[in-house]
């Protein structure tokens, strides 16, 4: 699906209503954060010719607390709103003021989204009907 066809569906939908998909994997961290890992090559040719034997096969993206609790509430069935009124549930004292959580939610997102690290469920439907 091209550029055009995910922005008119984005136009139609509202974001609270999406529901987020994770489209990369992920690791747990010391620190409460997890690191995303983003292949090097997402081409199995391009990968064993141009992956040299001592660099990792991934690119570590770090998230913070927030932004790992977050990735961790993605799961394709929760709802940004919903997901929303978890992290308001698990963080009643960091998330102030707590009418921002949702614009500070969809942003994170929607970067997350542009980077292509999550899909929804909505472009993924679409997408499976226009392929049948």
């Amino acid at each position: 699906m091209n550029f055009l066809q995910r922005r008119r569906i984005f136009k139609k939908a509202n974001f609270l209503d999406l529901r987020p998909v994770r489209v990369l994997g992920h690791e747990p961290r010391d620190d409460g954060g997890i690191n995303l890992l983003m292949p090097r090559f997402k081409n199995r040719v391009n990968s064993t010719l141009f992956q040299p034997n001592s660099k990792e096969k991934f690119i570590l993206i770090k998230l913070d607390r927030f932004g790992a609790h977050t990735w961790l509430l993605i799961d394709g069935n929760s709802t940004v709103a919903q997901i929303c009124s978890k992290l308001k549930e698990l963080f009643p004292l960091e998330l102030k003021p707590v009418e921002e959580t949702e614009v500070r939610v969809t942003n994170f997102l929607s970067v997350l989204y542009q980077e292509r690290y999550i899909t929804f469920r909505e472009i993924q439907d679409k997408t499976e009907q226009q392929a049948k």
